[in-house]
């Protein structure tokens, strides 16, 4: 397992840079990432959150492992308002504003291009996912933080 950086980390600010080429390296890295986000029981996880400065992610909201090496968003549409969190802020939850539907491109593990459209919580997984690989992070975004104790009241939050 890989020790999630956590806000106040420099590396949670940079720009990740594209990769390259997809290695074995690069494919051990898709499997430590997937194996953290799954201990932590996450639903995504991205390299800048895990220390390393490339644009790679993983996501699963329940149904099957994501890999994304170099995502890019060609589109987005509609609108959804919902709860978020962060492995690497513990213990803040907000309110972000995403897009409803996005289409996307970018390499799998083998290295082959992939083009893919999501709606709803894995939209907003995936748009999560990409804003840490340019320096984003949901409080950036989000409308409002919630207290404490509306996050008791509350257990509809999308934890990456």
């Amino acid at each position: 397992m890989m020790e999630i950086r956590t806000v106040g980390d420099e590396v949670l600010r940079r720009q990740a840079k594209p990769v390259k080429a997809v290695t074995a390296a690069v494919r051990r890295l898709l499997d430590e990432m997937a194996l953290t986000m799954r201990a932590e029981e996450g639903i995504g996880l991205a390299a800048p959150q895990v220390g390393v400065t490339k644009r790679i992610l993983v996501a699963d909201i329940g149904e099957g492992l994501i890999e994304l090496i170099n995502p890019v968003i060609l589109h987005a549409e509609g609108y959804q308002l919902g709860l978020e969190a962060c492995l690497s802020i513990p213990d803040v939850v907000g309110e972000v504003e995403r897009s409803e539907n996005i289409r996307l491109t970018g390499m799998n593990r083998d290295g082959h291009q992939i083009w893919m459209e999501a709606s709803g919580l894995l939209a907003r997984c995936l748009q999560h996912e990409i804003d840490h690989l340019d320096g984003i992070l949901f409080t950036d975004r989000a409308i409002r933080i919630l207290s404490e104790e509306e996050m008791a009241a509350r257990n509809e939050v999308v934890l990456d």
